[in-house]
């Protein structure tokens, strides 16, 4: 029902796009339009990228899924840096991984209930997700004083993007191999699409969504003037939110089939593969268009940090259960709350 579901709404996207160049809609309206047009293009080209490893094997469908599986975030930031919305790249790519970390873990626990978690994955990925967060500082305590787009802090994002690729690269073979494996495992029910199916999905969906992303991002200034929300609050939680789409409604689903293992992997592996490869991916890319700094807000670097810290407390042991999904959703309330308060820098 819910891939039927999914399919069909894939009809928003070129809805939106023709009501974009041949209607005079409100922005907010667009924004909105764009928002929940990207939710089933996401779920799209995860789904592809899963169908495509079947057919390259679990190393290059992890690689695929790693890529691609970002692609809405990696176009959305893209073109935010093209239009000099650096605080909204910023704010979307770190509210990605505080969303995967609590948002979508919680809601995956409280979905499947008790259960066990692998241990060995999850401290992989706090791990990673913690050394992200020291290497962040580099860039981003200068930014604190003066102008945070200045030059030099752009190069001084340079080896920082650089050191967490390598990194990246170092670990992710197994990380995303065991991924992709758990991935087959679990829906084998399901017939795989032929290779030149997947890719032409792929290619598509990608295409569209570059289209759909461009539409967000020219709407958002004018959507958060309208309901009186700053820049880097619809950015940080509405856009972060968005752009997780598949990894959100997937770990949920998982999670409902008892796949509590599997639900924890797609969220934490996805934190970990947007604070280690995605943020500096496209902090090295803007330079093509207008070089970006990785000079995170103080409000940003705390909620980094914050979120790691929680999440590794509360799933310490290893287990699952919908009274810690309960708590790590609550720990996101927290971080919604702040991002409202703080406002713009």
């Amino acid at each position: 029902m819910v891939r039927k579901i999914l399919f069909a709404t894939l009809a928003l996207a070129p809805l939106t796009i023709a009501l974009h160049y041949f209607a005079d809609l409100p922005e907010t309206t667009e924004f909105v339009l764009a928002a929940l047009a990207l939710i089933p293009l996401a779920w799209l080209i995860g789904e592809a990228t899963e169908h495509a490893a079947e057919h390259t094997g679990p190393g290059i469908g992890g690689f695929l899924n790693a890529t691609f599986g970002n692609a809405p975030e990696l176009i959305i930031a893209l073109i935010a840096v093209n239009e000099g919305l650096t605080e909204v790249v910023r704010g979307s790519l770190s509210g990605s991984v505080i969303s995967n970390l609590l948002l979508v873990l919680g809601a995956a626990l409280v979905a499947g209930g008790r259960g066990d978690l692998d241990r060995y994955s999850s401290f992989l990925s706090f791990g990673l997700l913690a050394f992200a967060t020291v290497l962040f500082l580099i860039p981003s305590i200068p930014g604190w004083e003066g102008d945070p787009d200045r030059h030099s802090l752009a190069v001084l994002t340079i080896p920082v993007s650089i050191v967490l690729l390598v990194v990246y690269l170092g670990v992710t073979w197994y990380s995303l191999r065991r991924h992709s494996a758990l991935h087959v495992a679990s829906d084998e029910e399901i017939r795989a699409w032929s290779l030149k199916r997947s890719l032409l999905a792929l290619a598509l969906a990608t295409a569209v969504t570059a289209l759909i992303a461009e539409i967000l991002v020219g709407s958002l200034e004018v959507f958060a003037h309208k309901v009186g929300l700053s820049e880097f609050f619809v950015s940080a939680v509405i856009v972060a939110i968005v752009g997780n789409a598949a990894e959100h409604g997937g770990a949920v689903v998982v999670a409902f089939r008892g796949k509590i293992a599997l639900a924890g992997e797609i969220a934490l592996s996805s934190a970990a593969q947007v604070a280690v490869f995605l943020i500096p991916a496209v902090a090295l890319l803007s330079w093509l268009l207008d070089p970006l700094s990785l000079s995170f807000r103080p409000i940003e670097i705390a909620a980094l940090a914050g979120s790691i810290v929680y999440t590794t407390l509360v799933l310490f042991d290893g287990r699952s259960s919908r009274l810690r999904g309960g708590m790590l959703l609550s720990g996101y309330a927290v971080v919604v709350v702040a991002f409202f308060l703080v406002g713009d820098r």
